[in-house]
């Protein structure tokens, strides 16, 4: 394969990415590029598990608070500026290490793929949407299979988003999202390396991520974002949690019954990852924990 090589870790949240790409920093000569669709957004730290300041300042890192919360942020654009990034580093002689669990965007870059540049449609995305709350996501999912099958059979009924994604480009265009999203060469070498940790240790992480976020500022976070005039209505707040918390800041919800409606949906976001960075996927070398990949990310380098 043409191209620098770039090392990715994957897995899904809580799994201890980050910790694995600062071992790896510490030791090594390298620039992250950040692949959470939530970390991009300036002002949603906590609740993202965004890394420290410290941590930021400690190595370069890209594609961290590149949006305000009320800006769209979508695949394409991602796409752009990822490899806009991993060129820049690389002609530098440095290597870029991507890190994080937001499976489209980890395998479009890794893929090749060429996202449609066709801008959103509120008037479409508002009707499409409702049309989802009164007769249910899977009615909407299976309108989007009546146009573009190979779009319905990768794309969840559940993820609402997505399933108006697509048929906002197909109204828009005449054309199945999934023929428009061609493929080329990445133009770089691909290393993907993930962390896989033991299924009840993993979920007991989640929450106690969970109860560590709501106790280091989370509640201040969503607060300071409600003030500044950034709604829950806003797609940055689909991440996992925001919502949640800002039902509880406004008093609709206690502490707890927060706690545990994010625990929920952690747990789901996790299984939802597992179906994007599968187990048996041997074009990804998994290890048990963020140490253990860090040494192998680094015998990587050094090979």
């Amino acid at each position: 394969m043409v191209g620098p090589r770039a090392l990715f870790i994957v897995g899904p949240t809580a799994s201890g990415k980050t910790a694995a790409s600062l071992e790896l920093a510490s030791h090594a000569r390298i620039e992250i590029v950040n692949a959470d669709s939530r970390q991009v957004y300036r002002g949603m730290s906590v609740g993202t598990g965004k890394p420290a300041p410290a941590e930021i300042a400690s190595v370069p890192h890209h594609l961290i608070d590149v949006a305000a919360p009320d800006e769209r942020y979508n695949l394409a654009r991602f796409l752009a500026e990822a490899r806009a990034a991993i060129a820049d580093v690389a002609s530098r002689g440095v290597t870029s290490v991507v890190v994080g669990g937001t499976g489209q965007y980890v395998w479009g870059l890794v893929e090749g793929w060429h996202a449609p540049a066709v801008p959103p449609n509120p008037q479409l995305r508002s009707a499409l949407a409702e049309e989802a709350r009164l007769h249910g996501s899977e009615a909407l999912h299976e309108r989007l299979r009546a146009v573009d099958t190979r779009s319905a059979e990768t794309i969840d009924p559940r993820n609402v988003r997505r399933v108006v994604r697509a048929l906002e480009v197909w109204h828009e265009t005449g054309a199945p999202f999934s023929r428009q999203r061609r493929k080329s060469p990445p133009g770089f070498e691909p290393v993907l390396l993930g962390i896989a940790p033991e299924r009840a240790a993993l979920r007991q992480r989640a929450a106690e991520r969970v109860d560590a976020m709501l106790k280091g500022g989370w509640p201040e976070e969503v607060r300071e974002l409600l003030s500044a005039g950034y709604g829950p209505e806003l797609p940055s707040f689909s991440s996992v949690g925001y919502r949640e918390v800002a039902a509880y800041v406004q008093g609709s919800a206690t502490l707890g019954e927060t706690a545990e409606r994010i625990k929920s949906a952690t747990h789901r976001l996790i299984r939802r990852q597992a179906t994007w960075f599968k187990a048996t996927d041997e074009r990804i070398a998994w290890n048990a924990d963020a140490g253990s990949l860090a040494e192998r990310a680094l015998a990587t380098l050094r090979a």
